[in-house]
């Protein structure tokens, strides 16, 4: 028997599925061959964002995938309607949910939180002499505690996309948010200042169901656990 199929033969027989949160977006394609890798075949839908289901059966009857927006992904396994789940750490810094474990780190969905501003004063600005900036972002709390950090207070406007635009319509002085390539930003006249963090997505479990279902919780994580040693 090999290593994958002994822990998948550690989880006992329950009569409730357990479910896998999964991220829609950019990350849902690069989840394709961890989860293959992990042994778990969902619905052949279940990958396709033109689908409209979001609760997809796998090959194992234990074992549904629901599919949400990345930031809903760490409130369902914090409130524990979901037990498992894949999730970018910008997400976890973000919320800091005590009810969520990440115990791996997937090394899929690389990119950054960085703060950026107008190309047109990026030149002449020093991040070191700020005192008191607004910043439009998606990630308030990242971006208060960064700044704070700095000695420097941020007036936050809390937007969930687009941010890009706002600089450029004096809606803020920066911005904070997600950067893989920088193209975005370039195409809309900004560059990144500062990098905050660099992100990966990471398993995440309800601490919880890790708990009161070890067995089966503990099995999935040895199974990913062991998918990305395969893949090293």
């Amino acid at each position: 028997m090999s290593a994958l199929s002994s822990a998948a033969a550690l989880a006992p027989e329950t009569s409730t599925p357990l479910v896998l949160a999964l991220p829609k977006g950019r990350i849902l394609g690069e989840c394709a061959p961890l989860l293959a890798a992990a042994g778990i075949v969902p619905a052949m839908d279940c990958l396709d964002e033109d689908s409209r289901r979001l609760r997809f059966p796998t090959d194992d009857p234990m074992l549904d995938v629901v599919r949400v927006r990345p930031f809903d992904v760490a409130t369902f396994v914090a409130f524990g309607a979901a037990q498992i789940g894949i999730c970018g750490a910008d997400v976890l810094m973000e919320f800091d949910y005590p009810e969520i474990y990440a115990p791996l780190d997937l090394q899929i969905g690389a990119c950054r939180v960085s703060v950026a501003e107008p190309v047109t004063s990026a030149a002449s600005d020093d991040p070191a002499r700020w005192s008191q900036v607004r910043v439009a972002t998606k990630y308030p709390n990242i971006a208060r505690r960064h700044f704070a950090a700095h000695g420097v207070h941020a007036d936050i406007v809390h937007l969930n996309g687009a941010m890009e635009l706002a600089p450029g319509l004096g809606l803020s002085r920066l911005i904070v948010d997600l950067v893989q390539t920088g193209s975005t930003l370039r195409a809309n006249g900004l560059q990144e200042v500062q990098v905050i963090a660099d992100i990966t997505s990471r398993l995440i479990v309800n601490r919880t169901a890790l708990k009161t279902r070890p067995e089966e919780v503990g099995a999935w994580i040895e199974r990913f656990r062991l998918a990305l040693a395969a893949g090293g």
